[in-house]
């Protein structure tokens, strides 16, 4: 494992509302769906610690007292800190809010509902080596019109992000893991509330973002159907 993973902030965000799992979690927030036990935003913090991670910033937004009484109550073995959003801003407004929390100039972003299990000094060499804005982990899926898909040039530059309606195109998808350095922050839009996935990553395409591809499973908890598939897959994981 390399010893840089552990010199860099991971951020994990983790404030949606999660409207289609309603019916299964109620108000609960869906990063807190308990799989054996245990809410599925601790199953990520427990991945990032075992990858190396020391600091991790956990971006609140729905039911934020939830996700913050759970881990100041439920001590993890890693520093924990928080950036709580007042109002909707969306998974770029999100990040941007979180920005004076986070201390390295490269880190990791992970969504809170979904997990690829990628190697993360891999995926961080992979971005130095690049030297890179932004790069995303991208995974192969057989179908990827329920993600959109993702298509890169030969040097792994991401050239276009395709809409879940273009099923036409490639199947390398976004999983949902990102690694930035801190000059993305400068080229976010202006606007406090805004996505990742819509509005910065297409506006980064040819100014240094890529992919990292992986052989990996991609799954999220966004759905009933997931969320019951996770707990058959991620009830084992350490």
């Amino acid at each position: 494992m390399s010893n840089d993973i552990k010199q860099i902030d991971a951020v994990i965000l983790c404030g949606g509302l999660g409207t289609r799992l309603r019916s299964v979690l109620g108000a609960i927030p869906k990063v807190m769906a308990e799989i054996n036990d245990k809410p599925f935003l601790d199953i990520l913090v427990q991945y990032l610690k075992g990858q190396g991670v020391a600091r991790i910033v956990l971006c609140t937004g729905h039911q934020a007292q939830l996700v913050e009484s759970y881990f100041s109550s439920n001590p993890v073995g890693v520093d924990i800190g928080f950036s709580r959003e007042e109002i909707r801003l969306g998974t770029g407004g999100a990040l941007k809010n979180a920005k004076e929390k986070i201390k390295s100039d490269n880190f990791i972003v992970m969504n809170g509902d979904s997990l690829c299990k990628v190697d993360l000094s891999a995926f961080l060499e992979f971005h130095k080596a690049k030297r890179a804005v932004a790069s995303i982990v991208v995974s192969e899926v057989k179908d990827a019109s329920d993600f959109g898909g993702i298509e890169m040039n030969e040097d792994l530059s991401i050239s276009a992000f395709r809409e879940k309606e273009s099923v036409a195109f490639g199947s390398y998808v976004n999983a949902g893991v990102y690694c930035f350095n801190k000059e993305a922050f400068s080229l976010m839009p202006d606007q406090n509330k805004f996505s990742l996935e819509y509005d910065l990553f297409p506006a980064l395409v040819n100014k240094g973002i890529y992919g990292f591809c992986v052989d990996k499973d991609f799954m999220d908890i966004g759905t009933p159907e997931r969320l019951e598939k996770a707990k058959d897959t991620l009830g084992d994981l350490k």
